[in-house]
């Protein structure tokens, strides 16, 4: 059987789809393995010595590099997310709050540069000022939820199902979505380097992958949650359930993966309102 190598840029319930084509890849006779990309095993580095096949990324990563004319060696192919997957948990605060709830608060936001954009981005498309919150640092999400639960911060943005799993804790409430406050956009991709995308494996991979993502979007969520449980053994089963509950309800995984030109350039403007994207990004220089 032919080895399928997978790496993922970020690791949460927001990518089931993904998670659900590992069995799948295995049903069709390949063997996938899959990792998670560091500061040292990045998906670029991967992708070019050949060590990873099939990624899981985001347009925005090809914005910045494309701008100062740097060549990366994959292309984004499909979307695996339609919607920002980030949610917002408080302290003391109920799931009914909404995005008024905010003001003069510390939020505890993941600075990873396309969740702190599309923070900004929800903070202005709901009406609250850049100054209407105290944006904190607190690191990577793992050291930002253990900073959360010391105390620190009224606030949480995190993917699901760390926010649903403290809501399960009484730790704080769910109470807003910066997926829904933004609206459709290409967040998550899947990208390769071109050459594979010809190959009989890469063919395998989108129709699995394909399969997943109506799946995930279709079938109850206590059997999503099920199948990718294994994978988030701190997770209770309804903190999961209530994560995949959330995604569907969104629409994340809805419709069509193909990247339209359209929703390509509702994203483009988004990061070049925030500076992220410097220059205009032809589709064709970063999208197979």
């Amino acid at each position: 059987m032919d080895v399928i190598r997978v790496r993922f840029l970020r690791y949460s319930a927001f990518y089931a789809p993904l998670l659900l084509t590992l069995p799948r890849l295995r049903a069709a006779g390949l063997r996938p393995s899959f990792d998670i990309a560091t500061p040292t095993r990045t998906i670029a580095a991967g992708i070019a010595d050949g060590s990873v096949d099939v990624a899981q990324s985001a347009l925005a990563v090809s914005f910045g590099p494309y701008a100062r004319g740097e060549a990366l060696p994959f292309r984004h192919f499909a979307t695996l997310n339609h919607h920002d997957g980030f949610f917002l948990v408080g302290r003391g605060l109920d799931a009914g709050a909404g995005w008024g709830a905010l003001r003069g608060k510390r939020v505890l936001v993941d600075h990873f540069f396309q969740p702190l954009a599309m923070f900004r981005a929800a903070l202005s498309h709901v009406g609250l000022g850049p100054d209407a919150v105290t944006i904190v640092d607190a690191g990577d999400p793992a050291a930002m939820e253990a900073a959360f639960r010391a105390g620190e911060g009224d606030v949480l943005h995190a993917q699901g199902p760390v926010p649903h799993q403290l809501a399960a804790e009484g730790v704080g409430a769910v109470f807003a979505s910066v997926g829904a406050a933004v609206g459709p956009v290409v967040f998550s991709t899947m990208c390769a380097a071109p050459d594979w995308l010809g190959t009989p494996a890469a063919q395998v991979f989108r129709d699995a992958f394909d399969a997943s993502r109506a799946e995930a979007q279709a079938a109850p969520a206590v059997d999503i949650a099920a199948a990718i449980a294994a994978h988030f053994p701190g997770m209770t089963r309804d903190a999961l359930v209530a994560a995949v509950t959330d995604y569907q309800r969104l629409g994340c995984w809805a419709g069509d993966s193909t990247i339209t030109p359209e929703a390509y350039a509702r994203t483009l403007a988004l990061f070049r309102a925030s500076g992220d994207a410097p220059v205009d990004v032809p589709m064709g220089a970063v999208v197979a």
